[in-house]
């Protein structure tokens, strides 16, 4: 029987969702405003305690910045996103 630390999986459940974003990134950074990013499904899937600051204009900008973090006893887990006129530029720090 596998007992699961709730840090743990919360962290594993972050990697996991960091991983497909830098897999696919067409399928998640897809916004035409700021307030797009804000309103994104995934964004919400992160675990509890994940905080994210977004920036960009917020009329119909072509450039974004995305840091999202989840914090950890060990260290601090991030993910950032740059988006310019369609080009992503993803660094994964987990």
């Amino acid at each position: 029987m596998k007992i699961l630390n709730l840090e743990q999986y919360k962290q594993q459940c972050f990697d996991e969702l960091a991983q497909k974003i830098c897999q696919s990134p067409q399928d998640y950074l897809d916004f035409d405003s700021v307030s797009d990013v804000y309103k994104a499904q995934w964004l919400h899937d992160f675990p509890q305690g994940t905080s994210w600051v977004i920036s960009g204009l917020d009329d119909g900008a072509d450039e974004f910045y995305i840091s999202i973090e989840y914090p950890s006893h060990y260290k601090t887990k991030r993910l950032s996103i740059e988006i310019k006129q369609g080009h992503y530029k993803i660094d994964m720090n987990v």
